[in-house]
């Protein structure tokens, strides 16, 4: 499958020295959801507006949409939808999307059906005219995806998307999401929210201190230490602790717990306990939340940084 993002190698130093991207290097595939990860001043926000020009990198190699990072044509097929995003106050909603659609060089003809399209899209038609100013911080939100989408993007860039929406409006960003996958689009998500995450990326890359610490799909990522657990009626007997022991169980109680890619791994350790006449109440597959793979993560290289 071919990448929609491929950064070979990305270096971000401010001013005073700070290294704020230490060499980054990452694939992001085309037609998938790809999610950031990282705790606050990680450097996922200098990653993204590296990419889209918006910071000046420290060194740069790498493509977007299969030309240079940089190429001008091409960033007219993305959008993208910054962190705590702010428009003029003045402005109307519809005004706010129609103004970038023209900045994305959208033709002036299509570009008030676009404008509608997109407002129908997030939920925001019935307040299109209202003025910016007179918008919840849920709303302004849902204007900039809008804004987002207005151009029809290829590649679409979301930096904490759900910031400041409510349940609900939470529920809608994902289904949006969703469906621009389905449409065969790409969409890179930034976000310290795991289980936004998690409910719809299909990849994800964590990054801590300026560094990707971990990178996969989701599938692969929390197979790691995938391990399965057996409850018994009553606690292991005695007779069989040491040789589960000896075959790697965990044994406490009533509970089994056996790191290993499959279940036939278990099998020997139910028939031993059916011989045994031991009675099995529970077998559970026990796979790593992302919270767990991203803590760990975090933790093993350390935290901080700038955004």
């Amino acid at each position: 499958m071919s990448a929609a993002v491929s950064i070979e190698y990305l270096r971000k130093v401010y001013g005073g020295g700070f290294e704020a991207l230490r060499g980054i290097s990452l694939e992001v595939p085309q037609g998938k959801v790809f999610g950031l990860l990282g705790p606050n001043g990680a450097g996922k926000s200098t990653l993204v507006k590296s990419l889209l020009t918006i910071l000046r990198p420290t060194a740069c190699r790498g493509e977007l949409l299969g030309k240079p990072i940089g190429h001008r044509a091409t960033l007219a097929k993305v959008g993208y939808l910054p962190e705590h995003a702010r428009f003029p106050e003045y402005l109307t909603g519809r005004q706010v999307v129609e103004f970038s659609a023209g900045l994305a060089s959208v033709p002036a003809a299509v570009t008030k059906r676009r404008a509608g399209e997109c407002l129908e899209r997030v939920g925001m038609s019935a307040w299109a005219n209202k003025r910016v100013g007179a918008y919840s911080k849920g709303m302004k939100q849902r204007i900039g995806l809008a804004q987002a989408l207005v151009n029809d993007p290829e590649l679409l860039f979301l930096d904490e998307p759900t910031d400041g929406v409510d349940p609900e409006g939470r529920i809608e960003i994902r289904k949006l999401i969703e469906s621009m996958r389905a449409e065969g689009k790409t969409v890179f998500v930034n976000s310290h929210l795991l289980a936004e995450v998690e409910q719809v990326a299909d990849e994800v890359a964590i990054l801590a201190k300026g560094k990707i610490v971990a990178s996969g799909s989701m599938a692969e990522l929390t197979r790691r230490g995938h391990r399965y657990e057996l409850r018994t009626e009553g606690p292991v007997p005695l007779a069989l602790r040491d040789g589960f022991a000896r075959n790697g169980w965990e044994v406490a109680g009533d509970r089994l717990v056996l790191e290993a890619e499959s279940a036939a791994t278990v099998q020997p350790a139910i028939d031993a306990l059916r011989e045994a006449k031991v009675v099995i109440r529970e077998v559970k597959e026990l796979r790593r939340s992302l919270e767990e793979l991203f803590l760990e993560a975090v933790k093993s290289n350390g935290n901080g940084g700038e955004a």
